[in-house]
Parts: structure tokens; C-alpha cells; sequence
């Protein structure tokens, strides 16, 4: 493998961007940090473009099944891997992979209505891998492809089905023609826990983290529900409502298959 010292190298700086957004879109690539992280990303079988792996650490037999799989490899110095990760003390390895196209979302599902903070959507998508949900994401929410994003999900975002719908409105208004029921979280929805019997084929809807679930989404409601606050809060983060919410329909769709 080419070794590579300088931060200035024109390698590096193509990592370094990916950072950004913008350098996202115009690739189709995004950065995948770290020793775990890394190693689902080859266990998922996603397309490795370059990987980086800090000097004196190319001999184990996962950097050596990475290189193989890699576009292209390098070894570089500590240095570059500071720069090029976001992380304070990145670990020895960094790469970059094709964005993976979108699969078809099954059901339950989780529908993300301007879910703007990139940790909360990962480790919401981290726990509709745990519990078999699919996640649609509305207008407004934080770029699953974003590196805090990929940590925050753990590699379940390689796993889990997930697509952009940028009118989530009308792609909820679709499902309940459909016959699929929508369930709506807000504060001043039923209490979620004296809710009935649910079908398999059910979206929960997680609103933004300032305002909510927008007026549109909420007019496609088939149920308006909410987690009751027995103490002082007036709301739960995001990701864990989420959470709650999602196990808890998970744990009623268990039971309806007994």
C-alpha cells in the first residue's frame, strides 16, 4: 500500500470533504469511521472505494480483507487520519463506500417527519434494526450519510431498509388509502399506552425535535397518540421516544402472532 504523510495529499483531501454534504451528493460516497463500523461495512457487502489504515496496523487479517476489498488502499500517518476524521482520537481505520440504494420499505415502519439532529436519526435507525422496522425520512431530517450519523446507527443503517420520502405527507396520505394504519406522536394525542390491537402494516411518525409532527403529517393521522409523563418532563428526546414507542409496537405485534 502507498504511504501517505501529508494532509495536503490530494487523496486525503477528497476523504476530508466527505465530510460535507455537498461532497456527498457530488460522489455518492460518505466516510465510514472506525475498527467495528468498518468491518460491518464489509460483512454488509458495501462497494469500498479507498480505505485508509493507519501505518502499523496493516497486518491483521481485517485490514488485509478490507484491502482486498477496496478500491484503493493506504497507509498513512496519524496526521491524516486526525484530518480526515471527526472523531478527536479516530481509530486506525477510516473508508469511503457507494452510498447503497434505497430498498423497499416493508412493514412496521417508522416515518421521520424533520428529525433534524443526525445522532437522533441514527440511533433511531439503530433501533428499527433491533426490532424489524423499515424508516421513511421526510423532508427536514439530518442526511442518514453524515458521519455522525453512521456512528450514532452503529452499522445498522447497512442493514436496515430506509428511503427518503420528501413529501411525506402525501406518502402517508397513499398508505392509509392503502389501508395502513399511521400512528401520530404528539403530546396532546391518547395515551399510547390503552391504544388496541394493532396491524403488522402500521407507521409510528416521529416529529422534529423543536416542533413536532407538522400540521400536513398530522391531518394523515389515523391515531394521534402520546407517551404519558408521570414526573416533571414535558417530553422525552427524540430517539428515545422513538425507542419506547417502537418496542412497545413490536412488543403488541408479538403478542398478536401468539
Amino acid at each position: 500500500m502507498q504511504y501517505l504523510e501529508s494532509t495536503h495529499n490530494e487523496r486525503a483531501q477528497q476523504m476530508r470533504a466527505l465530510r460535507l454534504g455537498k461532497a456527498r451528493r457530488e460522489t455518492g460516497l460518505f466516510l465510514v469511521e472506525g475498527v467495528k463500523l468498518c468491518g460491518e461495512a464489509l460483512a454488509c457487502g458495501l462497494a469500498i472505494d479507498c480505505l485508509f489504515v493507519e501505518k502499523g496496523q496493516e497486518d491483521s487479517p481485517q485490514v488485509q480483507a478490507l484491502a482486498r476489498a477496496a478500491g484503493q488502499s493506504y497507509l498513512v500517518h496519524r496526521r491524516v487520519l486526525e484530518s480526515v476524521c471527526e472523531t478527536k482520537t479516530p481509530q486506525p481505520l477510516v473508508l469511503s463506500a457507494k452510498i447503497p440504494e434505497e430498498k423497499p420499505l416493508l412493514y412496521p415502519q417508522v416515518a421521520l417527519d424533520g428529525v433534524q439532529d443526525p445522532g437522533n436519526l441514527g440511533a433511531i435507525l439503530r433501533t428499527c434494526d433491533a426490532a424489524g422496522f423499515s424508516a421513511a425520512l421526510g423532508e427536514g431530517c439530518a442526511d442518514p450519510f453524515s458521519p455522525k450519523a453512521v456512528r450514532a446507527a452503529m452499522g445498522s443503517m447497512f442493514r436496515v431498509p430506509f428511503g427518503k420520502r420528501p413529501d411525506l405527507a402525501a406518502y402517508l396520505r397513499a398508505q392509509r388509502e392503502r389501508g395502513v394504519e399511521v400512528l401520530v406522536s404528539a403530546l396532546d394525542g391518547e395515551n399510547f399506552f390503552e391504544r388496541g390491537p394493532l396491524p403488522t402494516e402500521t407507521i409510528l411518525v416521529i416529529g422534529s425535535e423543536g416542533r413536532g409532527v407538522s400540521q400536513a403529517v398530522r391531518q394523515t393521522a389515523s391515531h394521534v397518540y402520546r407517551l404519558p409523563m408521570r414526573g416533571g418532563a414535558e417530553s422525552l428526546n427524540a430517539s428515545v421516544a422513538a425507542g419506547v414507542l417502537i418496542y412497545e409496537l413490536y412488543r403488541g405485534l408479538i403478542m398478536n402472532e401468539v
